[in-house]
């Protein structure tokens, strides 16, 4: 899991004791903040990997610590609260909180809504990772359907760029010319293999110095595939 920074905020110096001690035996750095006004003081100032809010807290309450957090960062965040009441899971869900966990608990418990909320951010990450490929200084932002090179757009035409992409998302895989034609031309397509090979050798030159990516595999096809000469 690696070292995730957390902030606790909780005017209760028991129960931040309590987590903080599980917290820290779970490899987790632990911050805390005795009232929302130390707590928002020292969001300001570090990085965090997920907050943990009282509601009933001195100086500002939890609602507004959640609301300002907001304001600026999509931390994922979980309130601790004595109050069960729908009306309060509600109030904050809708500020945008990622769990609400009503007092007493388990720090077991806890410890196991976090790690949930860690898994499920980070296979959102994954998702979001796999609308673009990366190497180097070469870009392809699949949702735009973009090519950049040192931050600069390539020109390039449609039909290059949907080779390119059925490439990398085969990469390392020997893609047949048929087997190309389909991907990237559709099915129904009644080309032949000049038309992959005279494609092929456009979007090499589009690629500039990367155009090594796309290797021959002599007699079988092509495939896309890192190496140290692009």
């Amino acid at each position: 899991m690696g070292e995730k920074r957390v902030l606790i905020a909780e005017d209760e110096k028991e129960i931040r004791n309590i987590i903080k001690e599980y917290m820290s035996m779970d490899s987790y750095i632990v911050d805390e903040a005795a009232d929302g006004r130390e707590a928002l003081e020292l969001f300001a100032k570090n990085e965090y990997d997920i907050i943990l809010v009282d509601i009933m807290m001195p100086e500002i309450s939890g609602w507004d610590v959640c609301r300002k957090v907001r304001e600026s960062s999509e931390v994922p965040i979980i309130i601790l609260s004595a109050k069960g009441q729908e009306y309060d899971k509600l109030r904050g869900f809708e500020l945008g909180i990622d769990d609400y966990i009503v007092k007493p608990f388990s720090p077991r418990e806890l410890l196991a809504r976090i790690k949930v909320i860690f898994r499920r951010n980070d296979k959102a990450k994954k998702e979001e990772d796999r609308q673009k490929y990366e190497y180097k200084d070469l870009l392809v932002d699949f949702e735009s359907q973009n090519v950049f090179v040192d931050g600069a757009k390539i020109k390039m035409t449609p039909k290059e760029y949907d080779l390119l992409e059925y490439l990398i998302r085969n990469r390392n895989m020997v893609l047949s010319r048929d087997m190309l034609l389909d991907g990237a031309w559709g099915i129904d397509f009644m080309g032949d293999d000049r038309t992959v090979d005279t494609h092929v050798k456009m979007l090499r030159e589009s690629l500039g110095r990367y155009r090594n990516l796309v290797v021959t595999v002599w007699g079988k096809g092509y495939k896309f595939e890192e190496s140290d000469e692009a």
